[in-house]
């Protein structure tokens, strides 16, 4: 045994959370086994089925394989479930009990909001690690949109905290394995070169925003005319519709969305499996004892996660696998992680306060009607589908001239603050006295911001990882998207309708001081990414 062979056994085991760009399964081509079994199968799946070139040359979905229409359909419905269900979820926490909700504490409501936001992050490395070592990537998406229909269900039957609580893990945990997924198997339709490859994700990503744009407006219209547990059913209806279309096209899917990359030895599944039920135990018993509540949910889930990107980064950095250029790189990340923690920690709270001001301080009257609260959590997704495009025109047509990735952070983080600094012309008004053109205006400032830092951040992660530890860069690029989302649960408890100056101006300022201090530092950051821009 060499040298390097002993740094292999001392090195500790990765845990694989998967290629989001569908990279780990497109590489893997389909068998010639899988295509005749398709042909022999009576369906049109030997049409789609990915030949010796990894690649599914079929184009009829808009020039694109027909595979793709059944991953573009569960995707949709379940962010139209997903998104419906959360457009109404916090009102349906804080509001009474006779006007139909569960009368808890806003603060707290909050706080569970954030800590759900954050599960389902932290979701998608659980998710991803049972494709790689278990289930592969098209058996965990199917099985995580019956768990995320069985988590709607129940809070659409449920009517108590019971069944709020059944409802959001099982919706969070599916979640988690949908997202880590569902872009992994839209890869294993293209081969590596295939020129259609770009134009397909973005056929997915039209999808993701039409089920984001129409939940929460189906679900908002349906809990203001008949009740929250309605709007639930809806969302649980969309998933249901979602499933069963995907039931039926599954198969069309490629052998190699099935492949496990790196099997789980058979020797360790039990220990496995053991770990697993030892956790959940723990986690009940600490739920039980009363050390897990939902007033302090948000902080421990904050904890857990600043754990895990503090060990993930001591990992990576403590390796002797890696080389000098790459532990300088992950380093550069750091800052990059810092302030995709403090982008996202004020951007989710469209689902918090965002939610509570249109509630309390927006003026909802159209004509004399008055739009249902969550339809604001519409307005985002229809911009993000106008301006996706034209910042992706405005980057290819700058090529080498467009901004940095630091830069990029920077702007988007500097924007963000200055969104909220934009809530203080209506700050301390009359309930329903701010102009909804005005959220409409202040949203699309929201939606530049994450167009600067969203598309690039996941793109980041990747160009610094380690060789070595490609899947641990992406998992610590979700852990930031966790941390910022369970902090924007955990910040709106400090939110004050009848005082909102001191929340939006500070949480507005250190958006900008983050912004500008990575701005003054690009040249060093750019320096230890090693010319990775």
């Amino acid at each position: 045994m060499d040298g390097r062979d002993q740094d292999r056994r001392d090195e500790p085991e990765q845990v694989p959370v998967g290629a989001p760009d569908g990279a780990t399964a497109a590489a893997v081509p389909s068998t010639r086994g899988g295509e005749a079994a398709a042909r022999a199968s009576g369906t049109d799946a030997a049409g789609t089925t990915a030949p010796a070139d990894g690649g599914d040359h079929d184009t009829r979905f808009f020039g694109q394989p027909w595979a793709l229409a059944h991953i573009f359909g569960v995707e949709m419905w379940e962010r139209f479930s997903f998104y419906g269900m959360q457009g109404i979820l916090l009102l349906y926490m804080y509001y009474s009990v006779a006007e139909g909700g569960l009368g808890i504490d806003e603060a707290v409501a909050t706080g569970i909001v954030g800590a759900y936001g954050g599960t389902v992050y932290l979701s998608t490395i659980l998710g991803a690690w049972v494709a790689d070592r278990m289930l592969g990537s098209e058996r965990v998406l199917f099985y995580s949109a019956i768990v995320i229909m069985a988590g709607h269900v129940a809070l659409a039957v449920l009517p108590s905290t019971w069944g709020l609580g059944i409802g959001l893990v099982f919706v969070a945990v599916g979640s988690g394995g949908l997202k880590a997924n569902a872009t992994s198997v839209v890869g294993t339709l293209y081969a590596e070169k295939d020129p259609r490859r770009d134009a397909g994700f973005s056929l997915f990503y039209l999808g993701i925003n039409l089920g984001a744009f129409f939940g929460p407006i189906v679900t908002g219209a349906l809990q203001s005319s008949i009740g929250f547990h309605a709007g639930f059913a809806a969302a649980a209806v969309g998933m249901a519709l979602g499933l069963l279309q995907y039931s039926f096209g599954r198969k069309q899917l490629p052998e190699s969305s099935r492949v496990v990359p790196n099997p789980l030895p058979h020797d360790r599944r039990l220990i496995v499996a053991g770990v697993a039920v030892a956790g959940l135990i723990v986690i009940a018993a600490l739920v039980l004892l009363g050390v897990v509540r939902a007033d302090n949910l948000a902080g421990i889930v904050i904890l857990v996660t600043l754990v895990a990107a503090v060990a993930y980064f001591a990992v990576i950095l403590s390796s002797r696998a890696i080389s000098g250029t790459e532990r300088s790189r992950v380093y550069g990340f750091i800052p990059l992680f810092i302030v995709n923690v403090g982008f996202w920690s004020l951007y989710q709270q469209q689902f918090t306060v965002l939610t509570l001001y249109s509630d309390k301080q927006l003026n909802r009257d159209i004509f004399g009607w008055e739009m249902p609260v969550s339809w604001v959590n519409s307005i985002n997704p229809i911009f993000v589908i106008i301006l996706s495009g034209v910042f992706a025109a405005i980057w290819t047509k700058m090529g080498t001239r467009q901004p940095s990735t630091p830069v990029k952070f920077a702007l988007g983080a500097i924007i963000m603050g200055i969104a909220f600094l934009l809530f203080l012309p209506f700050a301390n008004g009359a309930p329903n006295s701010t102009p909804l053109l005005a959220i409409v205006g202040i949203l699309l400032v929201f939606t530049i911001a994450e167009l600067f830092i969203s598309p690039v951040g996941l793109s980041a992660s990747t160009k610094l990882a380690p060789q070595r530890f490609h899947t641990q860069m992406v998992a610590l690029y979700f852990l930031s998207v966790a941390l910022g989302t369970s902090l924007a649960g955990w910040l709106a408890q400090f939110y004050d309708p009848a005082n909102e100056v001191p929340y939006f101006t500070i949480l507005g300022f250190i958006s900008i001081g983050l912004g500008i201090a990575l701005w003054f530092s690009v040249k060093p950051v750019l320096a230890m990414m090693r010319g990775v821009r």
